[in-house]
């Protein structure tokens, strides 16, 4: 028999509408690049490499964190994976990391996907498919999950991408000005919820020196039913938009990550859950066998 391997080489889809280039790796399904023109307008990261940050990362089974991986369900109780002893949680999920496939390819869009199986401490079979379609000056995203298995579901869904609106150095994005669509933050210790919730003006204007790793929920939603944030900088306006299957978003400025990258864009992302929500049980989607859900979300730019 002769000698054969698997293929080793990065795998991905580029599409491209006008000055827009999109790269979908299909190492996790994640937008790994957008580009406008000369405009990083996703700040994302070198085709191969280990994405830090889970930047555009497509966060199924959970997004955020689970408290040291434990949960029950039905009379159960089970033991995900954590991350490191330095931090003993179980976060984002099964899918990030896993090799997708391409479903649909449109001369401006591509569907792909994967299936999360029965894991250790998620006993639970899902379909996952993401549909992406871009145009000269948006990215319109809908995150498609059925239960594939023969018993009901517990999951939650959430993207990662990091926004970027010029700055290209460590702390750039304090001269960013930021509005956030949100009334209400869910306070956290440690990245985890400690029970309370405080009233958020979403005003937030010039970030500054602000430290942002905030759950937000309450959201304020236009006539059409999408909640908006809005970035801009030296590069242009962003709007990020999430129709109702999104009741969460989390905002992260970066602080932790390594130096030339910490602060220079910022993490908006849409969640169907907050923190810990396995666990505490708080706005998970349970899906009957066969079941779907679906959410959409959508980036739009304008340069300056």
């Amino acid at each position: 028999m002769p000698e054969t391997w698997p293929r080793t080489a990065p795998d991905e889809v580029e599409l491209t509408a006008g000055d827009a280039v999109l790269a979908v790796d299909l190492r996790g399904g994640t937008f790994r690049r957008l580009t406008v023109g000369d405009w990083d307008v996703l700040d994302g990261y070198d085709s191969g490499t280990v994405a830090p940050g889970w930047r555009g990362a497509v966060l199924v089974p959970w997004p955020n964190r689970i408290r040291e991986g434990r949960w029950s369900w039905d009379g159960e109780d089970l033991q995900l994976e954590v991350q490191s002893p330095a931090e003993p949680h179980a976060i984002h999920g099964l899918v990030a990391w896993q090799p997708w496939t391409v479903l649909d390819r449109g001369e401006r869009s591509v569907t792909v996907g994967t299936t999360v199986e029965p894991h250790p401490g998620y006993p639970f079979r899902l379909a996952v498919a993401v549909d992406t379609e871009l145009t000269g000056d948006a990215l319109t995203c809908t995150v498609r999950v059925m239960n594939a298995g023969d018993r009901p579901a517990p999951f939650g869904a959430g993207v990662h991408p990091y926004l970027s609106v010029g700055a290209d150095a460590s702390g750039g994005i304090g001269d960013a000005e930021l509005q956030l669509p949100a009334r209400t933050e869910l306070l956290l210790d440690g990245g985890l919820p400690t029970g309370g919730r405080v009233p958020f003006d979403g005003a937030v204007g010039r970030i500054g020196d602000r430290v942002l790793d905030t759950p937000l929920t309450d959201l304020v939603r236009d006539a059409d039913g999408w909640a908006r944030t809005r970035l801009r900088g030296p590069a242009g306006e962003l709007v990020l938009a999430v129709d109702g299957s999104w009741p969460w978003l989390q905002v992260y400025s970066g602080d932790t990550l390594p130096e030339g990258q910490r602060r220079r864009s910022l993490a908006v992302e849409p969640m169907t859950c907050p923190p810990n929500a396995l666990a505490d049980g708080v706005d998970l989607v349970v899906l009957e066998p066969g079941e779907r859900w679906s959410g959409t979300w959508s980036l739009s730019w304008t340069a300056t």
